[in-house]
């Protein structure tokens, strides 16, 4: 299987940049996220075959909370890859274009699943730092000033982040000397052996690089202008699954303190930044003018909220990789749905967007599901996710920060409610004249992601419960 979500979309990529033939670009693209699924769901099954080299297996696996990130990051990139077909159409791109568009695509999920899959510190900010490089390219795909200036931004702010990282590895290899690998097997293994010094100064620097691409505040800054300037399906992907694959590399770090009798000292920093991060998006939140960027600071606040699961222990694991779950899709129908908003409205900003509902029906109702479902109203599962967070405050009794939680989140639920609902009503400030008729793609994705998420909220299947256990069990 490893074969197949390594070595087949980088084949794939270069044969559309070889080909540029508009069939090949979305059979590509398409099959690729077939694999994806298809592997996914083998993978759960227990059904694994590879004919790569043993030695290098050895630097790739799917474990418990690997599988349960890749399986997320199969249905995004499946939601994605659907939707992108609306958008080589309504951008009327090119054979050329597209062929980028998708070897570019195919490359950074590549570099994505390389992150959740590797065994190997080291290897992991190899697949982070080409994470960088490959979504940098998709973020500036329109070739606009913006996008420009977005895209230097990320990479300049990243690469601090990573060499930051890379210093952390090398304090940890300092500390670790009695252990001789950077595998995680072995760190966890014989966590108790390293130097509780040198771990705890690692992680801090391990925390800021790897922190920086998940979009936690304060290192956030990359965020808002990446995910505004990147075509919607792109902003999709940076949403939804990258942020989730460095959130599961500082997973793996903390893993290591927890073994060693450590985790006090990364809890309070996974706590800290959480909640600074409630804050940060909160009072964005309340003066938001362009609905991308409010995508892109809700982003922010939910990975605060998964933070602050992890930082409450064994309480809130289940709720943060349920949170986990959930954003993405949540994040994904959103940001794939203001991709046809700004198609039809040729606007960013909250103001110039109203009657949604009138001009397209079903895009309005995309629109607010979607939002009702970040914001956590039942039954959609971020409402089971955040009640179980609440409920962890009280059992590991800080009682008292739940009230601050609240606090954050009423702020956040008021200010994004009030700029989807004022989008969604009254009525259009032109007429349909140039709309580009919308074509099953730019809708479905979204549809199957919001059916999923209600599954999951009202009657979760017992497949889905294990797996999310099997990952937050991971965290021991």
């Amino acid at each position: 299987m490893i074969s197949l979500v390594i070595i087949l979309p980088l084949v794939l990529g270069l044969i559309v940049l070889a080909a540029r033939r508009k069939s090949v670009n979305r059979t590509a693209l398409l099959g690729s996220a077939s694999v994806y699924i298809a592997v996914a769901f083998l993978q759960w099954r227990g059904i694994a075959w590879s004919w790569l080299p043993g030695w290098l297996l050895e630097y790739f696996r799917f474990d418990s909370i690997g599988l349960y990130f890749f399986a997320v990051m199969a249905l995004v990139f499946a939601g994605v890859a659907v939707y992108s077909l609306s958008y080589f159409k309504a951008h009327s791109l090119s054979a050329k274009q597209e062929s980028v568009y998708v070897a570019e695509m195919l490359f950074f999920v590549v570099a994505m699943a390389g992150v959740i899959l590797a065994t190997h510190l080291a290897l992991l900010w190899v697949f982070v730092e080409a994470t960088t490089l490959t979504s940098a390219l998709l973020i500036y795909f329109e070739k606009k000033k913006s996008s420009l200036e977005a895209a230097w931004k990320y990479i300049y702010i990243c690469s601090i982040g990573i060499a930051l990282a890379f210093v952390g590895i090398i304090l940890l290899s300092i500390g670790s000397e009695s252990v001789g690998s950077l595998f995680f097997s072995d760190l966890y293994e014989h966590a108790s052996q390293i130097n509780p010094f040198w771990l705890k100064l690692s992680f801090a620097f391990i925390f800021v690089g790897i922190g920086t691409k998940a979009g936690i505040a304060p290192i956030h800054a990359w965020l808002p202008d990446a995910h505004s300037e990147a075509p919607s399906p792109v902003s999709a992907l940076l949403s939804g699954t990258l942020l989730n694959s460095a959130f599961l590399g500082l997973l793996r770090v903390q893993e290591i303190l927890i073994r060693a009798h450590q985790e006090a000292f990364s809890n309070f920093i996974l706590l800290l930044t959480g909640f600074l991060s409630l804050f940060v998006s909160a009072v964005f939140m309340l003066r938001i003018r362009n609905y991308k960027r409010m995508l892109a600071y809700s982003s922010v606040e939910n990975m605060g909220i998964m933070f602050i699961g992890v930082g409450l222990g064994q309480p809130g694991l289940f709720a943060a990789m349920l949170h986990t779950f959930a954003h993405s899709l949540s994040k994904t129908s959103l940001f794939l749905t203001s991709g046809n908003i700004l198609r039809d409205y040729k606007s960013k900003k909250v103001e110039e967007v109203r009657g949604l509902l009138k001009r397209d029906s079903v895009t309005g109702w995309l629109w607010i599901v979607s939002a009702l479902s970040i914001i956590g109203i039942p039954p959609f599962p971020i409402f089971i996710s955040k009640f179980f967070i609440i409920k962890a405050f009280w059992l590991n009794g800080e009682s008292w920060l739940a009230v601050l939680f609240f606090l954050f989140i009423i702020i956040e639920s008021f200010g994004m409610g009030s700029a989807v609902f004022n989008m969604a009503f009254g009525e259009p400030q032109s007429d349909d004249t140039g709309r580009i008729k919308t074509v099953l793609p730019a809708y479905a994705p979204q549809v199957v992601l919001l059916i999923i998420l209600l599954i999951v909220g009202t009657d979760m299947p017992h497949q889905a419960l294990d797996l999310i256990n099997k990952a937050a069990g991971f965290l021991r």
